[in-house]
This record gives C-alpha cells, sequence and structure tokens, in this order.
C-alpha cells in the first residue's frame, strides 16, 4: 500500500529497491513498536504457572522468583543503596570536567562526539577526561572496600 501511496509516479525500475526498502523499515518499526509494548505492559497471564489452568495468585508467582529485587532482603537493599550513595558522593567529588565527561559518557550514554560537541573541546579531551574519572573513582571506591 505504502509502495502505491507515496511512490506511484517512480519508474518501474526502481520500484524492486523501493518495495525491499519498504518492507525492511516496515518490518523493524513492527519489531520496535513490539518491544517496546512488551517493556511496558506484561500480561498477567505470562506470571501463571503451568498446569493452573490460568488460576494463580500473583504475589504467591512473585514470592517463586528469584534473583529479583522484589525478593531481595533488607539488608541488600540497604547495602545497595549504600554502595550507590557512595559512588554518587565520589562522582560529586571529582573535578568539574571530569564529572561532565563521565556523566554523559556514562549516565546519559552519549557517545564521544556528541560529548565533545556538548562540552566544547575535543574527542581525545573527553577520552582523557573519562579515563582519569574512572581512575578516580575506582581507586576512591576501593579505598573505601566497595569492589565493583
Amino acid at each position: 500500500m505504502k509502495l502505491a501511496q507515496h511512490y506511484g509516479d517512480k519508474p518501474a525500475a526502481e520500484l524492486p529497491m523501493l518495495f525491499q526498502r519498504i518492507l525492511s523499515n516496515t518490518t523493524l518499526d513492527w519489531f520496535r513498536r513490539r518491544k517496546t509494548r512488551n517493556a511496558l505492559f506484561s500480561n498477567m497471564s505470562d506470571f501463571a504457572l503451568p498446569g493452573k489452568d490460568g488460576d494463580f495468585d500473583l504475589l504467591e508467582t512473585l514470592e517463586t522468583l528469584t534473583d529479583s529485587e522484589g525478593t531481595e532482603s533488607a539488608q541488600d537493599a540497604t547495602e545497595r543503596a549504600q554502595v550507590f550513595r557512595e559512588i554518587e558522593l565520589e562522582i560529586m567529588e571529582l573535578p568539574g570536567r571530569q564529572r561532565e565527561a563521565f556523566l554523559m559518557r556514562y549516565w546519559e550514554e552519549m557517545d564521544v562526539a556528541e560529548t565533545a560537541a556538548a562540552m566544547g573541546c575535543s574527542e581525545g579531551s573527553v577520552k582523557t577526561h573519562c579515563s582519569r574519572a574512572v581512575r578516580t573513582l575506582s581507586e576512591a571506591l576501593n579505598a573505601k572496600g566497595i569492589k565493583l
């Protein structure tokens, strides 16, 4: 339909290439939408245990799951929160440019070129700032007994 609607005026020789591109893009779009939908929504039946005929208690099912935050002990949750707090404090202690480069690269997940453009410096400078920040953080956290 898209081929006919948008490219009906194109020469016949271009139509196979356009069809392949439309098919490829439409397929990718479908998979992206499906992935997003599955990440946002889950069917309650996905939690049902086999052989229960659809009759299940979600809380009982969640209790049986292992290695999830829902089954994490209070002690583990507190220790994890303390480690995150220590990491945040150490990040705040970094020099300004190192902290800026580190947060853009690893928290904001920007690539080196994007970070360099945002910071107004060269890509080499970004790499240097990030390397120094990682080394400083590693040394500081190791000194506190935190092994990552």
